[in-house]
Protein backbone atom coordinates (compact mmCIF):
# COMPACT_ATOMS: atom_id res chain seq x y z
CA UNK A 1 0.00 0.00 0.00
CA UNK A 2 1.27 3.21 -0.88
CA UNK A 3 2.09 6.46 1.45
CA UNK A 4 -0.42 8.71 1.78
CA UNK A 5 -0.02 12.40 0.05
CA UNK A 6 0.37 15.58 1.86
CA UNK A 7 -1.40 18.70 -0.39
CA UNK A 8 -0.81 21.97 1.03
CA UNK A 9 -3.93 24.17 1.30
CA UNK A 10 -2.85 25.94 -1.89
CA UNK A 11 -3.09 23.25 -4.02
CA UNK A 12 -6.46 22.00 -1.83
CA UNK A 13 -8.10 25.29 -2.34
CA UNK A 14 -7.05 25.67 -6.24
CA UNK A 15 -8.51 22.63 -6.85
CA UNK A 16 -12.04 23.06 -5.06
CA UNK A 17 -12.13 26.47 -6.51
CA UNK A 18 -12.06 25.19 -10.40
CA UNK A 19 -14.64 22.36 -8.97
CA UNK A 20 -16.78 25.06 -7.51
CA UNK A 21 -16.53 27.27 -10.89
CA UNK A 22 -18.12 24.25 -12.70
CA UNK A 23 -16.35 24.28 -15.88
CA UNK A 24 -14.94 20.63 -15.93
CA UNK A 25 -16.22 17.53 -14.05
CA UNK A 26 -15.11 16.24 -10.84
CA UNK A 27 -13.60 13.46 -13.07
CA UNK A 28 -11.88 15.70 -15.30
CA UNK A 29 -10.31 17.75 -12.44
CA UNK A 30 -9.18 14.50 -10.66
CA UNK A 31 -7.53 12.91 -13.41
CA UNK A 32 -5.96 16.98 -14.34
CA UNK A 33 -4.56 16.79 -10.51
CA UNK A 34 -3.91 13.57 -9.84
CA UNK A 35 -5.88 13.19 -6.72
CA UNK A 36 -9.33 10.66 -6.31
CA UNK A 37 -12.43 12.40 -7.25
CA UNK A 38 -13.86 12.19 -3.82
CA UNK A 39 -11.42 13.80 -3.08
CA UNK A 40 -11.88 16.73 -4.89
CA UNK A 41 -15.91 16.76 -4.14
CA UNK A 42 -15.00 16.77 -0.40
CA UNK A 43 -12.31 19.69 -0.62
CA UNK A 44 -15.21 21.76 -2.68
CA UNK A 45 -17.59 20.95 0.03
CA UNK A 46 -15.51 22.39 2.57
CA UNK A 47 -14.75 25.50 0.30
CA UNK A 48 -18.53 26.26 0.09
CA UNK A 49 -19.42 25.36 3.93
CA UNK A 50 -16.61 27.54 4.86
CA UNK A 51 -17.25 30.62 2.53
CA UNK A 52 -18.96 32.94 5.05
CA UNK A 53 -16.27 32.68 7.00
CA UNK A 54 -14.48 34.49 4.65
CA UNK A 55 -17.20 37.15 4.85
CA UNK A 56 -17.37 37.43 8.57
CA UNK A 57 -16.46 39.68 10.86
CA UNK A 58 -12.27 40.46 11.61
CA UNK A 59 -11.48 40.57 14.69
CA UNK A 60 -9.93 44.11 15.49
CA UNK A 61 -7.33 46.11 17.76
CA UNK A 62 -9.95 45.57 20.54
CA UNK A 63 -10.31 41.64 20.00
CA UNK A 64 -6.37 41.32 19.75
CA UNK A 65 -6.34 43.60 23.17
CA UNK A 66 -8.71 41.14 25.37
CA UNK A 67 -6.88 38.09 24.01
CA UNK A 68 -3.74 39.75 25.80
CA UNK A 69 -5.63 40.97 29.40
CA UNK A 70 -7.22 37.35 29.62
CA UNK A 71 -3.93 35.67 29.17
CA UNK A 72 -2.26 38.53 31.42
CA UNK A 73 -4.91 38.01 33.99
CA UNK A 74 -4.55 33.81 33.65
CA UNK A 75 -0.74 34.31 34.48
CA UNK A 76 -1.78 36.47 37.64
CA UNK A 77 -4.54 33.94 39.01
CA UNK A 78 -1.64 31.03 38.37
CA UNK A 79 0.93 33.47 40.62
CA UNK A 80 -1.91 34.33 43.60
CA UNK A 81 -3.19 30.74 43.81
CA UNK A 82 0.51 29.09 43.99
CA UNK A 83 1.03 32.10 46.65
CA UNK A 84 -1.73 30.84 48.23
CA UNK A 85 -0.71 27.41 48.42
CA UNK A 86 2.71 28.13 49.74
CA UNK A 87 1.66 30.19 52.62
CA UNK A 88 -1.24 27.53 53.44
CA UNK A 89 2.13 25.10 53.44
CA UNK A 90 4.15 27.53 55.38
CA UNK A 91 1.73 28.26 58.06
CA UNK A 92 1.17 24.43 58.74
CA UNK A 93 4.84 24.09 59.09
CA UNK A 94 4.59 27.12 61.56
CA UNK A 95 1.74 25.90 63.62
CA UNK A 96 -0.80 29.00 62.45
CA UNK A 97 -4.04 27.91 62.52
CA UNK A 98 -5.85 28.86 59.04
CA UNK A 99 -8.71 30.81 59.25
CA UNK A 100 -10.77 29.35 55.89
CA UNK A 101 -14.39 30.07 55.59
CA UNK A 102 -15.93 27.69 53.32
Amino acid sequence: MGKRRQHSAEFKARVALEAVKGQKTVNEIAREYEVHPVQVSQWKKDLVERLPEVFGRKPGPEAEMLVRQKERLERKVGELTMDVEFLKKKCGQLGIPLNEQP
